[in-house]
C-alpha cells in the first residue's frame, strides 16, 4: 500500500491498436449503450426500468417488484457474487478488463484526453511544458468535455430513479428535490475525480478485488503473462548472426507504455494488471514487424507458461459452477412462478368476538389486497378450513393496478356449532379471470367455549 502512495509519478498510456482494443471499444460503446438509452424506453406509460422509491415500486420492464420481495434482491446479489468468483476462477480480471464501470468510463475519459491532447509523447511534452495559452486553451477544452461527460452520466444515474422527461423538467424549473440534487451532485462529482483525475488508483487502492483475487485464481486460471522462456534474455534486435542466444523480446518497453496502470507484465502477475490485454495488442504488433510469432505476451495460465497443460474441469470450478447454475434456475423458477398479488389480514383488537342477537359469534378483520399487476383485476375472497358465513361489502372485489385495496369483512358462525376457541383457517383471494392467481393468508377465528 505505501508503495503505491509513494508513486506520485503520472502514468500517460499510449493508444494502441488490436484485436483486444477493438473488443473493449465494442463492449464498451454495448455497456454505454445500454446504460443510456434504457431510462428513455417507455412501457405502459413509464419508463421501462425505473427504481420507484417514494412509492416502493420497482418496475424491469413488465414486471413490478414490491418492497416485500427483497430476496429478490438477495438472490440477485449472490448470483451476481457468484458469477463473479465463477468467472474470475476461469479467466482472471475479465471483469476488471472489460466490464467494470470504473475501467470502461475511465477508458473514454482517456480517449478524450487523447483526441484533445494528443497520444502519449504529446501529453507528456504538453505536462511538462511551461503554462502557455495553448496549454491553458487545451487544459480547459478536455475538463469542459470531462465534466459535460460526468453530468450526462450522473443524469442517467439519476433518471433510473426518476423519469427523465421528468427530471429534466424539475431541473429547467428549479424544483430538484433535495435527494435528486445530492445524488446528481454526487455522482458527478464522483465520475469526475475518479475517472477524470485518479484513474487506475482507484483499482490499486480502494478497489479490494486484485487483492482477493489470489484467492480466487490458481495455476490453472485463465491470465495475461509473458513467455520467459521464448522472450529471455531480452535485448535490442540483433543480425542473425549474433541473435542466437537473444530471446525475442526486444525490451521495447510499449508494453509498459500502454499499459493503463504503469505495470511491466514481464515481471510476472500482479495485483495491479486489470486484465485489458492492451499489452498483449502491442507486442503483437511489435512480433509481426521483426517477423516473429505473435503470442510473446498472451492469455494463458501459470502451468501454461511454465511448460505444462491446463485443466479447465477442477473442483473450484465445478463448485463455483454448480452454485451459478442453482442461483440461475432459482431465480428464474421464482419469477416465471411469481404470483402479482399479496394479501394480509389483521383481526379486529377492539374485541376478541361478539355475539349477535340470533345466536351467532362474529369475529371482524381487516384485508389487504395487494394487486402487483400492471392491470386492473377483480378478486374472489374466499374462506377456507373452516365452515363459516363471509361477510363482506361487495365480492368480488375491484383493485386497480399497483394498488391496495383494503375492506373489512367478517366470519360468523353457530354459537352452538363452536367447539374450539381458537379456529384455524385460511383467507384467500383469487383471480376471478384466472383462478391460477391466488394468495392465501392464514388467521384464526375465537370463539366462547363453555
Amino acid at each position: 500500500m505505501s508503495e503505491t502512495f509513494d508513486r506520485q509519478e503520472k502514468i500517460y498510456p499510449k493508444r494502441v491498436k488490436g484485436k483486444f482494443r477493438t473488443i473493449k471499444w465494442v463492449l464498451t460503446s454495448v455497456f454505454l449503450g445500454i446504460y443510456f438509452i434504457v431510462p428513455w424506453i417507455k412501457l405502459y406509460g413509464r419508463s421501462a426500468v425505473l427504481f420507484d422509491i417514494p412509492n416502493r415500486k420497482f418496475y424491469i420492464f413488465n414486471i413490478v417488484f414490491w418492497p416485500q420481495e427483497v430476496f429478490y434482491l438477495a438472490i440477485l446479489m449472490l448470483l451476481l457474487a457468484m458469477g463473479l468468483f465463477f468467472f474470475t476462477a476461469v479467466a482472471g480480471r475479465l471483469w476488471c478488463g472489460y466490464a467494470c464501470p470504473q475501467t470502461v468510463f475511465s477508458d473514454l475519459f482517456a480517449a478524450i484526453e487523447r483526441f484533445i491532447e494528443g497520444d502519449r509523447h504529446e501529453r507528456m511534452v504538453l505536462d511538462h511544458s511551461p503554462w502557455s495559452l495553448k496549454k491553458i486553451s487545451e487544459k480547459i477544452k478536455k475538463h469542459i468535455v470531462w465534466l459535460a461527460l460526468s453530468i450526462a452520466v450522473s443524469f442517467t444515474f439519476v433518471a433510473y430513479f426518476v423519469p427523465p422527461i421528468e427530471l429534466g423538467r424539475r431541473i429547467v424549473t428549479g424544483h430538484l428535490s433535495s435527494a435528486n440534487a445530492f445524488w446528481l451532485f454526487l455522482f458527478t462529482a464522483t465520475i469526475y475525480c475518479f475517472c477524470g483525475f485518479f484513474k487506475e488508483m482507484v483499482c490499486l487502492v480502494p478497489c479490494p478485488y486484485g487483492r482477493f483475487q489470489s484467492a480466487l485464481c490458481d495455476q490453472d486460471t485463465l491470465i495475461i503473462g509473458f513467455d520467459e522462456k521464448r522472450g529471455e534474455p531480452r535485448g535490442q534486435l540483433k543480425k542473425a548472426a549474433s541473435a542466437a542466444k537473444q530471446g525475442d523480446c526486444v525490451d521495447c518497453s510499449l508494453c509498459v507504455q500502454v499499459c493503463p496502470t504503469g505495470i511491466d507484465i514481464r515481471n510476472g502477475l500482479q495485483y495491479e494488471c486489470i486484465g485489458c490485454a492492451q499489452c498483449i495488442d502491442t507486442c503483437n504488433l511489435v512480433m509481426k514487424k521483426i517477423g516473429k510469432p505473435e503470442g510473446l505476451i498472451r492469455y494463458g495460465s501459470l502451468n501454461i507458461f511454465s511448460g505444462g497443460a491446463t485443466h479447465i474441469l477442477r473442483p473450484r470450478v465445478v463448485l463455483y459452477a454448480t452454485i451459478l447454475i442453482v442461483l440461475i434456475s432459482g431465480l428464474f423458477y421464482k419469477v416465471a412462478t411469481r404470483t402479482p398479488l399479496e394479501i394480509d389480514v389483521v383481526r379486529n383488537r377492539s374485541s376478541l368476538y361478539q355475539r349477535t342477537s340470533d345466536g351467532k359469534i362474529l369475529n371482524i378483520y381487516t384485508l389487504k389486497a395487494l394487486n402487483m399487476d400492471q392491470k386492473d383485476h377483480r378478486f374472489m375472497i374466499k374462506v377456507q378450513g373452516m365452515q363459516a358465513k363471509l361477510v363482506v361489502g361487495s365480492n368480488p372485489i375491484q383493485v386497480k393496478g399497483g394498488d391496495v385495496y383494503q375492506t373489512t369483512v367478517s366470519l360468523s358462525i353457530d354459537e352452538k356449532t363452536a367447539t374450539k376457541r381458537v379456529n384455524h383457517f385460511s383467507f384467500v383471494i383469487e383471480n376471478v379471470d384466472n383462478p391460477k392467481i391466488k394468495a392465501r393468508r392464514e388467521s384464526t377465528f375465537i370463539a366462547p367455549v363453555m
